[in-house]
């Protein structure tokens, strides 16, 4: 395999590409937003005594910023060139 061989692109399957024409509308920020959101309510509830509501609600941090991430990596991907179906 050489380095000039044409990079091969993959046909997305219909749901994923509704995911992300979705997911592509929502702002990069209001994932970040979101998590920290999350936190400051977490940290509330902590001190309001409420352990168990506060932890799940810490839980969505990680998610959050997962999918705030790759919101970013897809429309930087079509911005390059790579994908297809968002716009």
């Amino acid at each position: 395999m050489t380095t000039t061989e044409p990079i091969m692109q993959k046909e997305e399957g219909k749901i994923t590409t509704k995911i992300e024409e979705r997911t592509g509308r929502v702002p990069s920020g209001a994932y970040l937003g979101l998590a920290i959101g999350s936190m400051v309510v977490s940290a509330g509830c902590m001190l309001a005594g409420k352990k168990q509501i506060a932890n799940f609600i810490g839980q969505w941090v990680p998610s959050l910023l997962v999918i705030g991430l790759y919101n970013k990596l897809v429309k930087i991907e079509h911005e390059m060139g790579f994908g297809g179906a968002y716009r």
